[in-house]
């Protein structure tokens, strides 16, 4: 399975999104591990069982057994904190704030790759999930580490094509039923 398999399977009437699955994976600028952890934590995020199912052997065979075990526990961790900040955030009474989270987190202080490749993953996830406030966090973070807008804006243009993707596919396994 591929990168290949997944945009012959994007229905004409979705063109855009085969050729910017093309250009933000295919084409992407970033180094590989940034590129395929990226990938795997949205491809996770999406939610989508095509997506994952296309992405996750290529994403293996690109990443080092570390890195593909840390791109995994960004979506995973990230599914949870996008929730609860996200909450936290909405909600109309501030004092959520102030109370102590007590939830686990430890992955993020100890990801076991470059913190600032793990901190890449989790701004995707984070676009996904619309958490604006780990969005803004991790932002602060990646800027502070030195990272370009341009690849912090990379993650969020590959967050968005595998979404958009899944949602795609997904919808399209159902409606192919009424056809």
């Amino acid at each position: 399975m591929s990168l290949d398999a997944l945009k012959s399977a994007v229905p004409d009437y979705a063109k855009d999104l085969k050729l910017n699955l093309g250009s933000v994976i295919g084409n992407s600028e970033l180094p590989a591990q940034r590129l395929w952890g990226t990938v795997l934590a949205t491809a996770i995020a999406s939610r989508s069982p095509i997506v994952l199912r296309e992405l996750a052997p290529e994403a293996k065979a690109n990443l080092s057994p570390e890195a593909y075990r840390a791109a995994k526990s960004a979506a995973a961790v990230m599914a949870m904190n996008n929730v609860f900040y996200r909450t936290r955030h909405l909600l109309s009474d501030h004092e959520y704030g102030t109370l102590r989270a007590g939830l686990r987190m430890n992955v993020i202080g100890n990801p076991g790759v470059d913190k600032v490749d793990f901190e890449l993953w989790s701004f995707a996830v984070s676009a996904i999930n619309g958490c604006g406030m780990c969005l803004d966090s991790h932002e602060q973070v990646l800027r502070k580490a030195g990272v370009d807008r341009e690849v912090i804006q990379e993650a969020f243009k590959i967050a968005s094509v595998v979404q958009a993707v899944g949602v795609t596919l997904d919808a399209e396994a159902v409606l192919t039923e009424f056809e």
